[in-house]
């Protein structure tokens, strides 16, 4: 990725949108933040599941709808979802009508919510994989750390939860900053993932 110098001076990203002044505030005030509040966490979640085949942009576009549509992103009420809420939600059409993505959003909460009561927090379950540490690198869509993750998710039964949408979704709550080396946001020299073993720390 390069960076593209705009008008107010500051390089950015490349991929940020110019045109997009919602697209603007995400990399500049969201993307890439740690993020510790697991409401968040879990609307990064349903949101970047609902991203796979598509833009970031396209859903970005349709956050204040998911909201809407999806309880505010709560995860107990999304667990809740019959057959009724998920078929009204294939025939809204403020966000995207996909019905395996609507489904595996409701499988997804009630997981969410079981590692939530493992760990005593979702925000401990995901940061104990780098020891709390941010990974600061750029250039890639998957790694070591997002298959792990992956992995793990999968056993516990998360569906479009690969290992391409995981490292997305950790770019996107700041377990990895991936700011270009040009953008003003950019942090530092890249970090070593800490050699944490799967499954070698405990709730």
């Amino acid at each position: 990725m390069q960076t593209t110098r705009w008008k107010d001076g500051k390089p950015r990203c490349a991929w940020a949108n110019p045109a997009n002044e919602r697209y603007i505030r995400y990399h500049d005030e969201e993307w890439g933040v740690p993020v510790h509040d697991d409401r968040k966490l879990f609307e990064m979640l349903l949101l970047e599941s609902f991203q796979a085949g598509l833009s970031w942009e396209c859903v970005l576009n349709k956050r204040e709808s998911f909201a809407r549509a999806f309880d505010d992103f709560d995860p107990r009420a999304v667990s809740l979802y019959g057959a009724d809420k998920m078929a009204a939600l294939q025939g809204d059409p403020g966000i995207i009508r996909n019905r395996r993505k609507i489904e595996a959003a409701v499988n997804n909460a009630a997981i969410f919510l079981a590692i939530q009561r493992e760990w005593g927090s979702f925000d401990r379950y995901l940061w104990h994989w780098t020891d709390g540490q941010v990974i600061v690198e750029t250039g890639r869509d998957r790694s070591p750390l997002s298959d792990a993750i992956s992995r793990d998710l999968k056993r516990r039964g998360m569906k479009f939860a690969g290992t391409v949408i995981l490292y997305a979704y950790l770019q996107a709550v700041g377990v990895i900053h991936s700011h270009e080396t040009g953008c003003f946001l950019y942090r530092g020299q890249e970090t070593p993932i800490p050699q944490t073993q799967e499954g070698r720390q405990t709730p």
